[in-house]
């Protein structure tokens, strides 16, 4: 009798692991209990040659993923919520998914991209929330700077995010509150020493060359991600190309006679029509930004997703999965974008509906894309020169760090042509 019992459970758990084929990854407010490492997970799966679906709109954007016992023991491991569905379940949920009256769309990821982080070699007076949250979400990346961009090792990789960087030669603009500062003095020297090695007689030439390497890499089909300061001195370094629009502190010699004048706006990713911050004391590149010219209240400083048809419009519907439509502002040297100065043919994905600023924007260029986000760490409102960096621990829901991974997942998705 004994032994019948214990046939009769194992019968019963076979049963249900037997029935049991897909593993889903709830994306909602109260469903998930780690969206950052859920993304990880998704990675992880990928990468394991798992197949794997978006489900764009459905409790915030889950993931389906084949029922594995392997899959089971990472999610707990890292502390995802995960919920196990039979195959009637799944199919029921991709059934009401596909139904023309819901705003939903399944997508398939088909590989884990090859991602690469463009970043300094050494520790930086600042931190890159790009970096935080892949290490955060265990999202494997190589770190790349411009010897290997001007190498052409961009073309190892599907995915690359633009560090907190300058590519306009002057130092960030840090000149007038830093100038004095140890590290500041140690970063000019190292960005010269490293210009003169490659040939370059000047930071803002050699910048400039990685500035084009990374255009191309996009022209050629890459995906490009952006945040802060390297939104807006990617497309100024684009548009001023031949043009000296650095004074003599950063380069040695004087800036070029009207130089805003000269400047071509039909070089650059994102932006038009803006007109260069001249002063060299001045922590800010262009009328681009938004950070001084904003009067939005810390209480109310959020932005607003925009919602898309996920059916037709996917691959917004995708850079925009949340389990919230309001996410909360930060600051940075570039908060945000004066909307007047955003190209027409690009999309804005997240505005601060009080003032009208763009805070997140997409758009392509040739066969890739790119994705510029304003701000400089979503979860520390105005993060300063020498913070600790955030302790993601205590962040693991954030909606802002979700925007990223958003992107860090959109290139692993079959193409399809975009309906609008």
């Amino acid at each position: 009798m004994f032994l019948r019992r214990i046939f009769i459970a194992l019968f019963l758990v076979f049963s249900v692991v037997g029935n049991a084929n897909f593993i889903l990854l709830p994306m909602d407010e109260t469903g998930q209990q780690n969206h950052l490492k859920a993304y990880g997970i998704t990675y992880w799966a990928l990468d394991k040659q798992y197949k794997a679906s978006w489900l764009l709109n459905y409790r915030g954007g889950s993931f389906l993923l084949p029922d594995a016992p392997e899959i089971r023991k990472e999610c707990q491991i890292r502390g995802v919520s995960f919920e196990v569905l039979s195959d009637g379940q799944a199919n029921s949920i991709l059934d009401e998914i596909s139904s023309p009256s819901q705003n939903m769309e399944t997508v398939v990821l088909e590989k884990a991209p090859k991602i690469a982080v463009y970043t300094p070699k050494g520790k930086q007076p600042w931190d890159d929330a790009v970096t935080l949250v892949l290490k955060y979400a265990e999202i494997p990346y190589t770190e790349v700077y411009d010897e290997e961009v001007l190498s052409d090792q961009l073309l190892l990789y599907d995915w690359l995010h633009l560090h907190h960087e300058d590519f306009t030669g002057q130092y960030g603009k840090f000149y007038g509150m830093y100038r004095n500062a140890p590290w500041y003095i140690e970063e000019k020297k190292n960005a010269e020493a490293l210009a003169k090695k490659l040939g370059y007689d000047k930071v803002s030439q050699e910048k400039l060359a990685v500035a084009k390497k990374v255009r191309d890499f996009v022209i050629g089909g890459g995906f490009m991600f952006a945040m802060c300061s390297a939104t807006d001195s990617f497309d100024i370094a684009l548009a001023s190309e031949g043009i000296d629009i650095c004074e003599p502190m950063f380069d040695g010699d004087a800036s070029e006679p009207n130089y805003q004048s000269k400047l071509d706006y039909s070089k650059c990713f994102a932006f038009k029509d803006f007109t260069l911050e001249r002063r060299p004391e001045r922590y800010e590149f262009s009328d681009i930004d938004m950070t001084d010219k904003r009067r939005v209240p810390f209480e109310k400083d959020y932005f607003t997703l925009m919602e898309f048809s996920a059916k037709w419009d996917v691959i917004p519907s995708m850079l925009c999965q949340n389990h919230t439509q309001l996410v909360k502002g930060f600051m940075g040297q570039t908060t945000a974008f004066e909307r007047d100065l955003v190209k027409s043919n690009i999309l804005v994905l997240g505005e601060c509906q009080i003032d009208g600023e763009a805070r997140y924007i997409h758009g392509q260029k040739g066969k890739g894309m790119f994705t510029f986000y304003g701000g400089h760490d979503p979860e520390d409102y105005q993060h300063r020169v020498g913070d600790e960096p955030t302790v993601l621990d205590l962040h693991p829901n954030s909606p802002g760090f979700r925007l990223i991974l958003n992107n860090v997942l959109f290139p692993a998705a079959r193409k399809k042509k975009q309906k609008t």
